[in-house]
């Protein structure tokens, strides 16, 4: 092959390259417009909500399975116990009667005597899920026919109960689940999760919301009910899989019952994470949604305006056309951040760190990339492979 023939090619794919970035960067701009036009129906629904404040369903069994201690632990638990709501049982659940969250359930019983507040131990190892195997062990000892999921770290207001069972009271919804705001710590990892909460990852959920509607959960919130529960095999049938709230939606809704995205925001204290632990935490929840949702997850290579917009200039060689384009992708995703973490999920904190989010599209783009490489995940220090969402123990 002669000198001009490898030159010619080398043309060639930069600008085939130059026009994947460049449809990349445009694309982004329309997914930024969806978010905000799905933000504001998101407004105007919560703003035209009706709220009875009289209504109430029956008793509920709060299902909370802890391992390990998380920053502000017990306030958030304790958030549980001072709900507006006549009568409900909270029911905490771990593997290991010496776990340190025994002592704060304990503390918490000692503090709410009056509640009807329970620890169960779980024994047994039903999957590879440990969460969803203390969730089955716990199921048999709860009282009511309404339950509801979150995860330890979730704090909520004194009318979460009332206002995320309410929508049970219709027939035709099966599942009722929180957007959430992500309280960071001091470190960068911790900081960098929280703005991606806030400004991406929830302005996906409304996109989903008013495309398709919702067809999964989130761990923030999963209310439903045993009979629905029964209905898709209980706990059990997604014990090995590691996006149990995903699974939990996404089955309850092929069974005919709508998925409900409340009002309501709630929110999540998140660790101190190192980089090296965020980075880990951000692969296994992309390669968790990778196996979920494949087509979904694929479509967001589109969605990364910042990154996209960058290499655009960097090909261009600074045409004031490239310039156009970035200067548009970075307002609309300044607008996006703002409406969404701002006005949606009033994230104060994500307001402050609006600065940090070019360094963060940027390693979520890399993320996104890396994830479709391999299967390998770490979660709770222990390694496994995802197969087809499923954990192998490795």
């Amino acid at each position: 092959m002669s000198r001009t023939d490898s030159s010619t090619m080398v043309q060639q794919a930069a600008e085939i390259i130059e026009a994947l970035v460049v449809a990349g960067a445009a694309s982004s701009i329309a997914y930024y417009v969806l978010c905000l036009w799905s933000a504001a129906r998101f407004l105007r629904q919560r703003k035209t909500a009706a709220e009875d404040s009289d209504a109430r369903l029956s008793p509920v069994s709060v299902l909370k399975p802890l391992k390990g201690t998380d920053p502000e632990m017990y306030q958030s638990i304790r958030s549980h116990c001072l709900q507006d709501y006549e009568d409900y049982e909270i029911l905490f659940g771990v593997s290991d009667a010496n776990d340190p969250a025994v002592e704060l359930v304990e503390r918490l019983r000692s503090e709410f005597p009056k509640h009807a507040i329970r620890l169960i131990v779980c024994r047994e190892d039903l999957g590879a899920n440990t969460k969803v195997s203390n969730l089955a062990q716990m199921l048999p000892e709860a009282r009511y026919e309404f339950l509801i999921v979150n995860d330890g770290d979730i704090r909520v207001p004194p009318d979460y109960l009332r206002r995320v069972t309410a929508p049970l009271a219709d027939s035709k919804i099966g599942l009722v689940t929180c957007l959430y705001r992500g309280v960071a710590g001091p470190t960068l990892g911790s900081r960098l999760e929280s703005l991606g909460i806030s400004t991406d990852f929830c302005a996906g959920v409304l996109v989903a919301q008013q495309l398709e509607g919702i067809s999964f959960g989130l761990g923030s919130t999963l209310v439903f009910r045993r009979r629905d529960l029964a209905a898709i095999g209980g706990f059990a049938g997604f014990v090995d899989h590691l996006a149990d709230d995903y699974e939990l939606g996404n089955r309850i809704n092929k069974l005919g019952l709508d998925v409900k995205l409340s009002e309501l925001v709630v929110e999540t204290f998140l660790p101190h994470y190192t980089m090296r632990e965020f980075f880990r935490h951000q692969l296994r929840w992309a390669r968790a949604v990778r196996d979920s949702r494949f087509g979904g997850y694929l479509g967001l290579g589109l969605t990364f305006g910042l990154p996209w917009a960058a290499l655009t200039l960097l090909f261009a060689r600074g045409a004031a056309w490239a310039w156009a384009l970035f200067i548009a992708v970075a307002i609309a995703r300044l607008l996006v951040a703002v409406v969404v973490g701002g006005s949606v999920l009033r994230d104060r904190q994500a307001m402050r760190s609006l600065w940090l989010i070019p360094l963060r599209d940027v390693i979520a783009l890399f993320i996104w990339l890396i994830s479709f490489t391999g299967h390998t995940i770490s979660w709770r220090g222990e390694s496994f492979q995802l197969k087809k969402g499923k954990l192998v123990r490795r």
